[in-house]
């Protein structure tokens, strides 16, 4: 098999290529929220229970990414990324086309098993490709795949629910996973077979403080995001923010700030370094959930001032990832995939603790729900610290 391309030439061009993939993936999982009613009333379920298919899917990649990371670590890269994402194109064709709940269900696995191959698949490879100093760049510019999706999915869900139906929107979905694996299959380089990793090695690299210590804080940091935005229309309501034009401007603006985010992230982990980036983003979150939180309180209703906190809240939510991959990929470099996909899982367990989190504290008020994402970024920040520590002390151990 070829080498693969110098770095330099390589560049960032192949990363840009898989973050089409992850725009994909990030599509598949959050525009089914859009229309789940018009879903329901189709396949003859309550909402509920088919509001139990994101949920299914989330418990699926959350699950099945490390595993896959394990069983698929003999495969090349690029054929294991073009499988993904015809299985992903295949499942959501499948979703698209179910005459019963129960064939969607089926599915909706199918398809996290795709994504859950892809998106750890694709950041290992895109760091692979990019030079030393532009991987966190690299690795920002393929999750920014998945914020635009994050955006952008609900949204479009409801679009569709009210135009063109929800069977189009997934087989939508399927048409862009197939776009996605035609330009991997067009522009991607061969690169070299995995080395096969003996298991003692892969629990080893898992038993370093610099891999170890950093997963709990992806979880923490992701929950704290996710405990008002899961019901983001209630709590905004609770600040002033109601009505069909000033909701989707709110999140817009939680959509572009979580793309600048990511890419500024990308960038500045490169130049300062990860922890620098993470207490940053980590303190921009508390301000902007404790700001939320005395609006709510104080039943104050400033637009401008919910504007630009929706801003911060969406780029100190995406501006995590890139830097904790980067803090990942040099505590275990040789076990890049396994390492990314961990984090892939320990994000969908901060997305599905928060969402827990905060339906608990919902009934308590709007205030509530911000103020106790405000406590969670507090609790994050003080968790980088002590992983920071940790991770020095692993390094000079090893």
């Amino acid at each position: 098999m070829p080498p693969p391309p110098p770095p330099s030439a390589a560049g960032l061009r192949p990363a840009a290529v898989l973050a089409l993939g992850t725009f994909a993936v990030g599509t598949d999982a959050f525009v089914t929220a859009g229309f789940l009613p018009a879903m329901a009333d189709a396949l003859h379920v309550s909402t509920a229970a088919a509001g139990q298919s994101v949920s299914l899917f989330a418990a699926v990649y959350a699950l099945a990414s490390p595993l896959l990371a394990v069983a698929t670590a003999r495969l090349p890269r690029r054929t294991l990324l073009l499988a993904a994402l015809l299985l992903l194109t295949a499942a959501n064709t499948l979703s698209a086309l179910t005459p019963t709940y129960e064939v969607l269900l089926a599915g909706r696995v199918l398809a996290a098993l795709g994504a859950a191959a892809f998106t750890p698949t694709a950041g290992a490879t895109a760091a692979a490709l990019a030079r030393a100093d532009s991987r966190g760049r690299a690795l920002a510019m393929v999750i920014g795949g998945l914020t635009v999706a994050t955006a952008l999915g609900v949204p479009l869900g409801q679009l569709a629910a009210v135009g063109l139906g929800w069977r189009t929107a997934l087989g939508a979905v399927a048409a862009l996973s197939a776009l996605g694996a035609l330009a991997i299959h067009l522009t991607l380089p061969q690169l070299p077979d995995a080395e096969p990793v003996p298991l003692r090695s892969r629990v080893a690299a898992l038993r370093r403080p610099g891999v170890l210590a950093v997963l709990p804080l992806t979880v923490l940091g992701m929950a704290a995001c996710y405990v008002p935005y899961s019901y983001s229309v209630p709590a905004l309501a609770a600040v002033g923010v109601s009505g069909r034009v000033t909701v989707p401007v709110a999140l817009a603006l939680y959509g572009a700030g979580a793309v600048a985010g990511n890419l500024l992230a990308g960038r500045w982990t490169d130049r300062v370094g990860p922890v620098r980036v993470l207490t940053a983003g980590y303190a921009a979150m508390a301000v902007s959930f404790a700001a939320l939180a005395a609006l709510a309180a104080g039943q104050l209703r400033s637009a401008v001032a919910v504007g630009v906190l929706a801003f911060l809240w969406g780029a100190s939510s995406w501006c995590q990832t890139p830097a904790q991959q980067h803090r990942l990929l040099a505590a275990a470099p040789e076990q890049a995939s396994l390492v990314v996909s961990l984090n892939s899982s320990a994000i969908y367990l901060g997305i599905g603790a928060g969402t827990v989190l905060g339906g608990l504290a919902l009934p308590s008020g709007a205030a509530a729900v911000f103020a106790l994402a405000a406590v969670l970024a507090c609790g994050a920040a003080g968790c980088l610290r002590a992983t920071a520590v940790r991770g020095r002390a692993g390094a000079t151990s090893t």
